[in-house]
């Protein structure tokens, strides 16, 4: 597999990773219960931010390079002896030759960073390893890790627009989508008709633009997909929340009725739970197991909201259709013409800011 190797910028390099590496603490004050208490990623702030994706544009046009993303990998030697080496295989490239790390220096001294930036489709999940003095090791700061059937670790990334499932099984991302689809206002007639509109509208060419690898696409535009994405990331920390509340709402509904499986329960009884877990009292939940339930509803209202009408490429938001809702709601009066022009702030092919690359 042939892979675009760019040299890494060491001012790109030291201005995202030294707010968040160089620090010399040793006490766990970023563990909010997703790390053991012997994990070095619990001194680092926020560690999710690597390794580190960000847009690419090669100069000529960031429209043609719209499809891919910049990742670069940090990797950080705190010791007083330099590795010999340190390289980086993963499922973005070969697996059986490494890509080696280059020293990052600043005023000509070596700063104990190595960093590699390569060019990787978006919509993609990838799993990786370093190659630390021909030893191979997860990336000990990147908290995404994932054991293989074979019983094998690996370091995760996905790269923007990601649809890939990450964080839930499927019966619980049914449950989500559930709960999710019932707190936006496009599950209602005028709601859902705006929906069927807007991508029944678009021409082929259109739609593989705006919603590439959209397969996650629901009523929800996407936010449960959202959801899906930053509890692998940065509010990975909540992942046990979701978790336990999903658990929980499976075996209520399954108590209110046992002949049908929980997403395929009626409208109705969802909105009872809703209304239930908003007054913090829901009769069958186990409160030895999560004492608030309110809390969770304020959790995924949260996230939801934000997934519904945040830029698409972090998960949600599939095709801009949120923002096309609101344009669409909030007229003037006057002219007729949208108060919300999304548009002219983002960049092409979503919307039509030339001065914006995403």
């Amino acid at each position: 597999m042939a892979i675009q190797v760019l040299d890494p910028d060491p001012e790109y390099v030291l201005n995202h990773c030294t707010k968040y590496l160089a620090r010399d603490n040793t006490d766990p004050r970023h563990n909010f219960g997703q790390f053991g208490s012997d994990d070095t990623r619990a001194r680092i702030a926020e560690s999710w931010r690597f390794p580190l994706i960000d847009t690419y544009s090669d100069g000529t046009s960031s429209k043609s390079n719209y499809a891919v993303n910049q990742v670069t990998f940090v990797y950080q030697n705190r010791d007083v002896v330099s590795p010999v080496s340190i390289g980086v295989i993963g499922t973005f490239a070969t697996l059986y030759e490494p890509i080696p790390l280059r020293p990052i220096q600043f005023l000509g001294e070596n700063t104990g960073y190595f960093a590699l930036t390569v060019i990787v489709p978006k919509a993609e999940v990838h799993l990786y390893k370093y190659l630390v003095n021909n030893q191979y090791i997860i990336d000990p700061i990147n908290p995404q890790r994932i054991t293989l059937d074979n019983n094998k670790t690996w370091s995760r990334f996905f790269t923007q627009f990601c649809t890939q499932p990450l964080s839930f099984e499927d019966w619980e991302y049914a449950i989500l989508q559930r709960l999710v689809a019932h707190i936006l206002p496009f599950r209602t007639r005028e709601g859902q008709n705006f929906i069927d509109r807007y991508y029944n509208i678009l021409d082929k060419q259109d739609k593989a633009a705006l919603f590439p690898s959209a397969y996650r696409l629901d009523e929800s535009v996407g936010a449960a997909n959202y959801i899906d994405c930053i509890l692998a990331r940065e509010e990975n920390h909540h992942l046990i929340d979701y978790k336990i509340c999903i658990s929980e709402i499976n075996q209520v509904l399954r108590q209110r009725n046992p002949f049908i499986d929980p997403q395929d329960i009626s409208v109705e009884m969802y909105a009872q739970l809703y209304d239930e877990m908003a007054a913090n009292t829901v009769p069958g939940w186990d409160y030895s197991r999560y004492s608030r339930p309110r809390y969770f509803w304020e959790l995924l209202r949260r996230h939801t909201f934000t997934g519904a009408f945040s830029h698409p490429k972090y998960g949600g938001n599939i095709g801009a259709a949120g923002w096309a809702y609101l344009a669409e709601r909030y007229l003037d009066t006057a002219t007729r013409t949208t108060l919300f022009n999304w548009q002219r702030a983002i960049e092409s092919p979503l919307g039509i800011n030339k001065d914006y690359h995403g």
